[in-house]
């Protein structure tokens, strides 16, 4: 399951994301339109920043702003980032491996291989979503919302 924190990173990076090349955010109005409490928001933007997703400037004018394109940066990427790895079990993880304990031979697992396809196909699927995807979903989703709230009026 993916964190909170995580989650509050990517749309933190949503955020940041609609406003790619015009300048700096400031947190309080990240947190405000992102509905994250603006404490946490500190950390994971303060994560976000050693990590080389964000970058910040003090004083008038400062703020935080993205430092990739949005469709360099993939879901996958910031899952890993702040929860880890994507494998259900650490003996078939990528970046994470490790034996399993209670398991005296890995190649005769009879799990192993069922293990191994989720975590390919969650990857693959993680990986095609980038920031950019998000921000597509997410000017469709305001969209459907406007002509809802058309369609409603009398």
């Amino acid at each position: 399951m993916m964190s909170k924190k995580c989650k509050y990173a990517l749309k933190a990076l949503v955020h940041l994301g609609n406003e790619f090349g015009k300048g700096n955010l400031l947190t309080g109005d990240i947190a405000k339109s992102a509905h994250i409490p603006k404490k946490f928001l500190e950390l994971i933007l303060l994560d976000l920043k050693r990590g080389g997703y964000v970058q910040s400037k003090p004083g008038a004018g400062g703020g935080y702003r993205l430092v990739q394109e949005p469709k360099k940066i993939a879901m996958a990427d910031i899952y890993r980032f702040f929860d880890g790895a994507i494998a259900l079990q650490p003996c078939v993880s990528q970046k994470f491996h490790e034996r399993c304990d209670d398991c005296p031979n890995e190649n005769a697992c009879p799990l192993k291989p069922a293990f191994f396809e989720i975590r390919e196909k969650t990857f693959q699927i993680m990986s095609k979503i980038t920031l950019d995807s998000l921000l597509q979903y997410s000017r469709q989703a305001k969209s459907r919302g406007s002509r809802q709230r058309l369609l409603r009026r009398p």
